[in-house]
């Protein structure tokens, strides 16, 4: 990439021009990015302060990923963007006082400050004052008429006169990139997308400091062509854009290898670290995420942002001590955040208080009812809870925040499952494996809902359970389906070529059980029918260390086997199914 020292002082001015006009979330991302990218010295490293740094962290050393270099790949060369001068002079007391209303909250009040002044800086922040004082009025509206977590068509009031004044500066050339982002926002909330994508794309390129903008960018790339068609300036901050925007539209791998090239110098970001745990959540690489997590809590331990997701994963490992710790620790920290009542959430429902887990799910919908993974959550409390029509609901709501997310079409998918419509169910699975076709476990629903008796498709649920043996089952229930629908099918060869996958595999992770029994009485009876005595043999003599009918089965083919090697007359055993 460029010169690490360009890039501290174009972060370190962006960071003052961004506080400047109250874009805190930005100005917090840049100012992260610049500690990120500072030098220490070695003699002063601790233990906490060297996790990240390449060669030291004990994430490398945990799982050999590989060394990143910092040199830009052959033929990269980034524009040199020029950083806006302030005028400060222009905009003068009344701006400050503007400013003071509003880190209060008193939009209305800031915006009637600035009423008749003109400078850049002014304008921006009486427009950025007036749509906030919208959004606010919006959802007091909303609570009253329809209630923290209903439907509602309500708008923001302040869009229209908003969208009018800022088109006509834009036309007259007399707004700024900030103006060009607000501009952008109000576009997109009206729902006009293609304007506001141009509008966006002139507000990054102009300034390229502004995550915000890039953000809001991002969320109207909806497909891979979208994205494609952007003609977007070769700055460094374009590479955090596409790994983001990767991420969003499933391109994993494309994203990983972004963030690892960003992570070359941008040693200390915790936020490229939470981004590649992300990427690795989504690959289901839940080890490394995890340990990320850990490394992230040593260095931040204060951090609250993304730990839902690390909740979710020590959730999935069943992990009670360290998800208590988890959700003890945000509690403290800020109990009010959606991401914290997500982590209290899946701390309860592990416990299997769904009811209680609930509540706090909807705590989350209630300070942000566009969080996306408190929607998905609570649907997934219904369906314990066997209250399918709020779990539907549920899952509505987050289809509608986001169609992209496979989570929500596939708990669709499994509510109308339990109230036994199979073809609606198949229609929601067939959405979410198309989001995610590398997740084994829908394919599997998806085959599970083909075998029903009112599909009775076994042809595409034998197609779908070998997608899933090809994405990595981890759960092990595909090779086992496949060869009990073989031999259900008359199919024996491929019956037990499918039975000695599964055996391989049961024997590889040191699984017994039902299946294991079954496997070795199908091979044993399969192998004694084909006249291949020696290898019968050896699943009967492994049955002999059961107790059952299938003990009594093993030694009955096994007489039968050596009367017939004597010379004996043939024995017809009987087929006993699996």
């Amino acid at each position: 990439m460029g010169s690490k020292e360009n890039y501290r002082i174009e972060l370190r001015t962006a960071i003052r021009q961004l506080s400047d006009r109250c874009l805190y979330a930005a100005s917090k991302w840049a100012a992260e990015q610049l500690v990120g990218i500072i030098e220490q010295d070695p003699v002063k490293f601790t233990p906490a302060n060297t996790r990240f740094q390449r060669g030291s962290s004990s994430i490398r050393r945990r799982f050999r990923t590989n060394d990143i270099t910092s040199t830009p790949a052959a033929g990269v060369s980034y524009v040199s963007t020029p950083v806006m001068e302030e005028d400060d002079i222009v905009d003068g007391d009344f701006y400050l006082l503007a400013k003071s209303y509003f880190d209060c909250r008193e939009y209305r009040r800031a915006a009637h400050v600035l009423r008749d002044q003109n400078g850049k800086k002014s304008v921006f922040l009486r427009s950025y004052a007036l749509y906030l004082a919208g959004e606010k009025r919006k959802e007091e509206e909303m609570i009253e008429l329809e209630g923290p977590l209903g439907k509602s068509d309500i708008v923001n009031g302040e869009l229209v006169s908003l969208e009018r004044e800022l088109s006509t500066l834009r036309k007259n050339g007399t707004i700024d990139p900030f103006g060009l982002y607000l501009y952008g926002l109000v576009l997109k909330d009206k729902g006009s997308k293609s304007l506001a994508l141009t509008v966006l794309v002139e507000s990054v390129n102009s300034y390229p400091w502004n995550w915000s903008a890039w953000s809001e960018l991002q969320s109207l790339c909806t497909t891979v062509d979208v994205l494609n068609s952007l003609k977007l300036n070769n700055h460094w901050m374009k590479d955090f854009f596409l790994a983001s925007a990767y991420q969003e539209l499933r391109k994993h791998s494309e994203s990983l290898k972004k963030y690892e090239y960003l992570k070359g110098t941008f040693v200390f970001s915790n936020y490229i670290q939470a981004q590649i745990a992300k990427a690795q959540y989504n690959l289901r690489e839940f080890e490394q995420v995890e340990a990320i997590f850990e490394e992230l809590l040593r260095n931040d331990p204060y951090r609250v942002e993304d730990m839902d997701m690390y909740s979710n994963v020590l959730y999935a490992k069943e992990c009670y001590s360290a998800l208590s710790y988890l959700a003890h620790r945000v509690f403290i920290t800020d109990k009010y955040r959606p991401e914290s009542c997500c982590i209290i959430g899946n701390y309860y429902s592990l416990k299997g208080q769904h009811a209680k887990a609930v509540v706090y799910f909807r705590r989350a919908l209630k300070l942000n009812r566009n969080y996306l993974s408190a929607w998905t959550l609570m649907g997934h409390e219904y369906v314990e809870m066997k209250n399918t029509p709020a779990a539907i609901e549920a899952y509505r709501h987050a289809v509608d925040i986001n169609p992209c997310d496979y989570r929500a079409w596939y708990g669709l998918g499994q509510a109308y499952e339990m109230m036994s419509m199979p073809l609606y169910a198949l229609y929601y699975f067939k959405k979410s494996v198309f989001l995610q076709p590398n997740d084994s476990r829908l394919w599997i629903a998806m085959a599970k809902c083909y075998e029903t008796e009112q599909l009775h498709m076994t042809e595409e649920a034998m197609k779908c359970y070998k997608r899933a043996v090809n994405c990595n089952d981890r759960e092990a229930i595909a090779l086992h389906q496949l060869a009990k629908l073989n031999s259900e099918l008359g199919r024996s060869e491929e019956a037990a070529y499918y039975y000695k996958k599964d055996l391989e595999r049961m024997e590889a992770e040191d699984r017994e059980g039902p299946n294991m029994v079954e496997t070795l009485l199908y091979l044993a009876q399969y192998y004694r029918q084909q006249k291949r005595f020696e290898e019968s043999e050896i699943y009967c003599t492994r049955l002999l260390d059961y107790t059952g009918p299938e003990k009594e089965t093993a030694k009955s083919l096994l007489r039968g086997m050596r009367i017939e090697q004597a010379g004996g007359p043939s024995m017809d055993v009987e087929h006993f199914p699996p």
